[in-house]
């Protein structure tokens, strides 16, 4: 497809990549013709440099004949005209990234008379993640399939877990657990795993499951699953209002510590049922008053990284609390993978496993499609929820009987509701969405599956 990319920003940066991996012809457009120049020679794609929202420049980066348009520069305002003039210039589909919490009430309105095929909000999607990853404290990340049905988890394998040295068939013969694990970490390594696999302590594992069936699996093995009943949160933008907003009706107490009076006087009025706190969040002696032994949950989410990991650092050595930390630069994820932060979410990946869920649905064949995509290991396992909406070679075969290529499982089939760990004699039928757990990139129609 021709893909137009507007900024080139992280988000922007992070699309090119991944799209121009995957055989996309990419045009990036940025004002700053530097920054434009950089990233069209780092990934051989073709760079225009000027404001997006010109119709001289759209026609420069080929909006005639484009099939899609993406805007994620820093302004949403921007934007949105670059989606409009787009639409007008081309008749191409659209993507904008919106974050001000005002466009985020009225956005079904912009997105229907504007006619954007996708608003995305980082801040709402990346306080989504958070809110899951506070329902699951033992998981490291929780991504969900089947319109919420259904949970894909991914924990580590602590010191004496029941699981170290058992094989996998051992979850349903010794535990009696119905969870399905689609993944293993083990160091830089990665398995898909067969059912002799051997576990082992330090694993990091992914799990497909029902919440109530996670829930089961992670009490038999010993991992927490008590209720959260507190969060302090450190930094109090966008992210942090949209969060406290699903977790205060949920009855978890919220202590927000920021740093901007202004911003704290806003967010007092915005959410008068958090306690919001004037002070420096890397203050130890304000942390210790403010009962940061004591919290259930810490989120450190500042604009620095290094800010983030030292105070989930320190939280894990004070207290019992769920750590999910913000990071920015994914340079050095290997040495703060290391680290045993508890949960570290890359706000920028997260935006972009939205875009790239919608740029695969579009190349889809008329017999499947798309529902949801996360990329479990960034650049090594993919996990993606496929519709079936038409007869095909799939459909109504026994999945034994099916030449799958290697490394991939079908993890788990909802069928009208009813969600099936899928064995030998389970079938594919029209109207299934089947999740797919692979670590071959780049899968568009559920026939991909197949040798």
């Amino acid at each position: 497809m021709q893909i137009i990319i507007v900024g080139c920003g992280n988000v922007g940066t992070t699309l090119t990549e991944q799209l121009s991996k995957e055989g996309h012809n990419i045009t990036v457009v940025d004002s700053d013709p530097a920054r434009a120049g950089a990233i069209a020679n780092q990934f051989d794609v073709m760079g225009v440099a000027g404001n997006g929202a010109s119709f001289t420049v759209q026609n420069e980066a080929g909006i005639e004949t484009a099939d899609l348009l993406i805007a994620v520069t820093t302004s949403d305002e921007l934007n949105l005209l670059c989606c409009l003039i787009a639409r007008k210039a081309g008749g191409c589909n659209t993507i904008a990234r919106v974050r001000n919490p005002i466009y985020n009430r009225e956005i079904t309105y912009i997105k229907e008379e504007l006619g954007l095929s996708m608003v995305i909000n980082p801040e709402y999607a990346a306080s989504c993640e958070i809110a899951r990853l506070l329902k699951f404290p033992s998981a490291i990340k929780v991504d969900v399939f089947a319109k919420g049905r259904v949970e894909l988890l991914k924990c580590r394998i602590g010191e004496g877990s029941v699981l170290d040295g058992q094989p996998l068939t051992y979850i349903s013969s010794g535990l009696h657990c119905d969870v399905l694990i689609c993944a293993v970490e083990r160091g830089e390594e990665t398995f898909i795993p067969s059912g002799n696999f051997e576990l082992r302590e330090k694993d990091i594992i992914s799990v497909v499951a029902s919440s109530k069936k996670a829930n089961e699996f992670f009490r038999k093995i010993g991992m927490t699953t008590n209720r959260i009943k507190n969060c302090m949160i450190i930094g109090g933008g966008e992210t942090t209002y949209y969060l406290a907003k699903q977790l205060l009706p949920m009855g978890i107490e919220i202590k927000i510590i920021e740093q901007d009076k202004k911003r704290c006087n806003e967010l007092s009025e915005l959410l008068p049922q958090a306690m919001i706190i004037h002070g420096d969040g890397t203050d130890r002696t304000l942390l210790y008053e403010e009962g940061m032994p004591q919290a259930h949950s810490f989120v450190s989410w500042t604009n620095l990284d290094e800010e983030n990991i030292m105070l989930s650092l320190f939280a894990k050595s004070v207290s019992k609390a769920k750590t999910i930390t913000k990071v920015h630069r994914i340079a050095y994820d290997e040495i703060i993978d290391s680290m045993d932060l508890g949960s570290v979410l890359y706000p920028k990946n997260i935006t972009a496993e939205y875009i790239l869920q919608y740029v695969r649905a579009m190349q889809n064949s008329i017999g499947s499609n798309i529902e949801t995509l996360y990329q479990l290991i960034e650049d090594k396992v993919e996990a993606l929820e496929f519709r079936v909406q038409e007869k095909s070679e799939l459909v109504g075969v026994p999945l034994k009987e099916l030449r799958l290529k290697e490394n991939l499982l079908i993890a788990c089939i909802n069928r009208r509701g009813v969600i099936i760990t899928p064995g030998g004699q389970d079938t594919i039928e029209i109207g299934d969405t089947v999740v797919v757990v692979t670590t071959s990139q780049g899968f568009h129609d559920l026939k991909d599956i197949l040798k």
